[in-house]
């Protein structure tokens, strides 16, 4: 038997896909049935200790290992006063551009301090470009119950290897006196250092 020509084969494979059923998803009105996997790569999330300070140090490893140059981090010193985790230092300015970032997870993996992680929100489209560029009040995790807003003192009695090694489970009542303080120096500083720690 000859064989048909390329063209007759082609159609071939259209006519026969014409009359079966359409599998159609419709989203976004039924999203809800069609949730993403559960180690799907979306918007990041930069998270807390237990007692609501900040895992985040300031290393800035996160933007050494981003590919795309998406990340931007400047640390600034935690004080007495104002302390926003619990290690030297704090990511005074953390931001992640949208536009550039490609998903890939590298700086998840090179997070010491498992500060930053990857949510399953995957609904990031927008019409403005600077709206993709998300700062560090969008990223940070929620407060949890039982979770003070930094800047608050660490637990009394607790170094900073106490909350890597797990032994912080939550707030006590000593850290809430400290809310006074850390309100006058956040009032005290320069504008642009107040909007990269609020």
């Amino acid at each position: 038997m000859p064989e048909l020509p390329p063209a007759v084969r082609g159609f071939g494979v259209t006519f026969s896909t014409m009359f079966k059923k359409v599998v159609t998803e419709q989203y976004p009105e039924q999203a809800d049935r069609f949730p993403p996997k559960p180690r799907f790569h979306g918007r990041h999330q930069l998270n807390r200790w237990p007692d609501g300070l900040e895992k985040c140090i300031g290393c800035e490893l996160c933007a050494w290992a981003c590919p795309a140059d998406a990340i931007l981090v400047e640390a600034d010193s935690n004080t007495d006063e104002a302390r926003f985790s619990p290690g030297e230092r704090y990511g005074r300015v953390y931001q992640i551009n949208y536009l550039r970032c490609i998903f890939c997870g590298l700086c998840i993996e090179a997070c010491p301090t498992r500060a930053l992680t990857m949510t399953n929100v995957y609904e990031l489209a927008d019409d403005n470009r600077a709206d993709l560029i998300y700062e560090k009040p969008e990223l940070l995790a929620p407060l949890l119950p039982g979770m003070i807003a930094p800047p608050h003192r660490m637990v009394p009695g607790t170094t900073e290897q106490d909350y890597y090694a797990g032994k912080v489970t939550g707030s006590v009542p000593e850290q809430e006196g400290s809310e006074e303080a850390a309100r006058v120096w956040f009032e005290t500083q320069e504008p642009a250092a107040r909007e990269g720690s609020a």
